[in-house]
């Protein structure tokens, strides 16, 4: 892969490239652009890890993303000074690398459904398990089914920025490619013909059946390499904008755990010390500040610092390996930090994602997105095949469902999947406090002005 390809400033959906400005680069158009999206606007009343807090400190799906895009700016620029001296790169900057990385990350959790990950297994447990989503897979092709069984957040994201945000344009939000290529952490489809390598890039899946044919413009805009049909090698900065992301929830969410009381502050102190690179330098700095949380607050800043020098050091010794689509590894996984930034990622699945304050709302969530996904499920199927003959109730519901999430006059697709996705696009784009909000009136728990 090379560079000159891979930092692409055409735009999705347009055939011509509008030249730069003094005051914005392409890149940074694209920041913009996310930032006053309804979609990322959505993020703040979306779970990080402690569903619908009552705390004003702890932090949303929004102020996560706000600081894993300032982390990734800072990534991209330092790999973008050392990527531009060792090749000689004419006519692109260190800033426009972090402009990149930076907007991906922006946007890197806008297709994350209500109640977090644990809202995805939810999805996936209503097609699976209910009677209603069994019957809607039984009538698609495998390739479809694939795409319900395995919901996946990070393709519902590529969908929002490039299909259902503005939807009125060819190609959504007509981000770069450049930054549409590092936003895909996951360049594939939820089903392929074989067996993909052993990768971090294959993990899981970036993109829909329905929005296959985008993808496979922006890789070749890209020069991403194919893998196989429906796969290709991952963006480079693609591996900046995972990093970023890991180091601010592993880091961040055993911070917000102190505040809700979850952590003890020698707990914290004994996970984040370590990772300073100057451990004994931190504690002398911490002991001449008063209060513990701001000990822990300084505590974390200097971790994030010193763990992003790590990343850009081993993102520059493993550049040919990443160019050649031959990392197998996230960049977390190799840098001299990795057994201490493991040891947090294991605390906060073992001491802080179980604690019962995330269980009781994550397990709501179940019933919840359940219960919306069978409504509304059930609602269009009854009005796409009985047409006027649909039940009083059905006719009644179409009309909470925004038109873009139903079809033109609210008449559904005569496509299942396509019907079937366009509800789900609805569902998995609620906050958290929207979709309780709604199963209440819906199920009689809570009616207006009652």
């Amino acid at each position: 892969m090379d560079w000159n390809r891979l930092l692409s400033r055409a735009r999705l959906g347009l055939s011509r490239q509008h030249p730069d400005n003094e005051a914005r680069t392409d890149f940074q158009r694209d920041f913009d652009r996310i930032v006053f999206s309804s979609a990322f606007r959505r993020l703040q009343d979306k779970t990080q890890v402690f569903p619908l807090s009552q705390s004003d400190y702890v932090r949303t799906r929004l102020t996560h993303s706000l600081e894993v895009s300032s982390v990734g700016r800072s990534l991209g620029t330092m790999v973008g000074d050392s990527v531009i001296r060792r090749h000689k790169l004419q006519g692109v900057y260190p800033q426009d690398f972090g402009a990149v990385v930076a907007a991906a990350s922006l946007a890197h959790d806008i297709g994350n459904p209500p109640f977090g990950h644990a809202g995805e297994d939810a999805i996936r447990l209503w097609f699976t398990a209910s009677r209603t989503g069994q019957a809607v897979l039984e009538q698609l092709s495998e390739l479809q089914r694939q795409d319900f069984i395995r919901f996946e957040g990070n393709a519902q994201g590529f969908r929002i920025i490039t299909r259902l945000q503005s939807p009125d344009n060819p190609g959504g939000m007509q981000l770069t490619c450049a930054t549409l290529g590092t936003f895909t952490k996951y360049p594939r489809a939820s089903i392929l013909p074989v067996e993909p390598p052993s990768s971090i890039a294959f993990k899981k899946f970036g993109f829909y059946q329905d929005d296959g044919d985008l993808f496979a413009e922006v890789a070749g805009q890209l020069g991403l390499e194919p893998v196989q049909p429906g796969a290709w090698s991952r963006h480079p900065l693609a591996y900046l904008l995972e990093a970023a992301d890991d180091i601010c929830y592993r880091i961040i969410d055993v911070e917000d755990a102190f505040r809700l009381q979850q952590l003890r502050y020698e707990d914290v102190c004994e996970l984040l010390l370590p990772l300073t690179g100057e451990p004994d330098r931190a504690r002398r700095k911490m002991d001449r500040i008063t209060r513990p949380k701001e000990r822990i607050e300084y505590l974390r800043a200097k971790t994030i610092g010193a763990i992003i020098d790590q990343v850009h050091r081993c993102f520059m010794e493993n550049e040919s390996r990443i160019l050649a689509g031959a990392l197998a590894e996230e960049l977390l996984d190799v840098i001299p930090a990795a057994g201490a930034m493991h040891a947090l990622k294991d605390c906060g699945e073992n001491r802080v994602y179980v604690s019962k304050p995330v269980v009781e709302v994550e397990a709501a969530g179940f019933e919840v997105l359940g219960g919306l996904l069978e409504t509304f499920v059930t609602t269009v199927n009854d009005i796409a095949i009985k047409g006027a003959n649909a039940s009083p109730k059905s006719r009644m519901l179409v009309h909470l469902i925004p038109e873009q999430f139903v079809g033109p006059g609210r008449q559904p697709a005569a496509d299942l999947y396509r019907r079937v996705l366009a509800i789900t696009d609805f569902v998995s784009g609620m906050t958290d406090s929207y979709a309780v909000a709604l199963f209440k009136k819906l199920t009689g728990i809570s009616l207006p002005n009652g």
